[in-house]
């Protein structure tokens, strides 16, 4: 196990439902914009799809526009995104995008702990890696991260970050971003949880006009589509995203996924109230874990999940209880930098959020 909570041994396969914890989707579910016009995707599949994508990179292009007003309550009325097709790389999944862009480089600095593909595409592609690690508090070093970039070609960093969910402060990461303009460097953001964080605008999408800046996107948490597999990565550098394409295989795309970002990146209701829903549960929850007796600290988190250090209790005993109750949580001591005592809890309903904690406090 190595991403999460094993539903399909111990649920799934056995017939027994499991509420999964560990998994960072969105439990508003798939959107209904995208339920109605599934017959038009049925349709698309007695055909190839367009090989280039062209209207799939509209739909992005016009999504980033739209979000970045709408995601962001602090962004001037000139503000533009300038941003065509050629500065998008589409992936069968944001997993496909993160492996292939860190195979274009001979070295790379990891910020830890953080998603686990990282480093395992690294090691794949036999790229050298050097680490950078959160402070106690889970916080980015930045006088770090500066220093390993002196000795590398790239830096991946998640915005929020994967356990704990913290963003980049921007005006601290500005010198980083600076120095890497200057010696073609690459600043690779994973932003695959960027719309939980809401309109406080954390999103780098308005520094796209650095070429060192390689921004991950995927439908896969927000709007609950890990099935479907859609992701993409946006750079000014076009000579990155054509080594990216000259490895994929034509048609990475199907025509599901197309249909859904068509329909999905423009559901304004189902956005409202995802990002509703985030602010409210986030808060019943962080404030609920706080008051669990085998619960050490809750980190501050900006995304749709919660980290946690336990006490007494590893987490693997929690584990085994928690399944026993029908609960998976997410072990976090394969997270590099982490150990037996974290955790990682999931955001969801508040019928589930209760059922959560409830049994947290039933734990000795």
């Amino acid at each position: 196990m190595e991403h999460g909570g094993d539903i399909y041994t111990e649920g799934i396969l056995k017939g027994r439902e499991i509420i999964d914890f560990s998994s960072n989707i969105n439990p508003l579910g798939v959107p209904e914009s995208f339920k109605a016009h599934i017959g038009e995707a049925l349709e698309a599949a007695e055909r190839y799809p367009d090989i280039k994508y062209r209207k799939l990179k509209e739909y992005i292009v016009d999504y980033l526009k739209f979000s970045g007003d709408y995601f962001r309550s602090d962004l001037k009325s000139s503000w533009e995104l300038s941003i065509d097709e050629g500065n998008i790389a589409l992936g069968n999944g944001a997993a496909e995008i993160i492996d292939l862009v860190i195979s274009c480089f001979k070295s790379i600095c990891i910020v830890v702990p953080s998603f686990i593909e990282y480093e395992k595409s690294a090691l794949k592609w036999q790229v050298s890696v050097g680490y950078s690690k959160l402070t106690e508090d889970m916080n980015y070093n930045y006088e770090d991260i500066f220093s390993k970039m002196q000795n590398v070609e790239a830096l991946i960093i998640g915005n929020p970050n994967n356990p704990n969910g913290g963003v980049i402060d921007k005006e601290k990461f500005k010198i980083i971003l600076n120095y890497c303009e200057e010696n073609n460097k690459k600043v690779i953001i994973d932003e695959a949880f960027i719309e939980f964080t809401g309109k406080r605008g954390f999103s780098f999408i308005e520094f796209l006009n650095y070429k060192c800046v390689f921004i991950i996107r995927a439908l896969t948490k927000f709007y609950a589509m890990p099935g479907i597999r859609m992701g993409y990565g946006l750079c000014k550098d076009e000579n990155l995203i054509n080594n990216i394409r000259k490895m994929q295989n034509p048609w990475n795309i199907n025509c599901f996924a197309e249909t859904a970002a068509k329909y999905v990146l423009k559901d304004f209701q189902y956005i409202e109230r995802s990002l509703e829903w985030v602010e409210e549960e986030r808060d019943f929850m962080f404030s609920n874990l706080k008051s669990i007796d085998a619960i050490e600290k809750v980190y501050t988190t900006y995304s749709n999940f919660i980290l946690c250090k336990l006490k007494d209790l590893d987490c693997h005993r929690l584990y085994g209880l928690s399944m026993k109750s029908g609960i998976a949580i997410r072990k976090c001591h394969n997270f590099k930098g982490l150990n037996e005592y974290y955790v990682r809890f999931a955001i969801k309903d508040r019928k589930n959020n209760r059922k959560l904690i409830e049994f947290l406090k039933s734990v000795k």
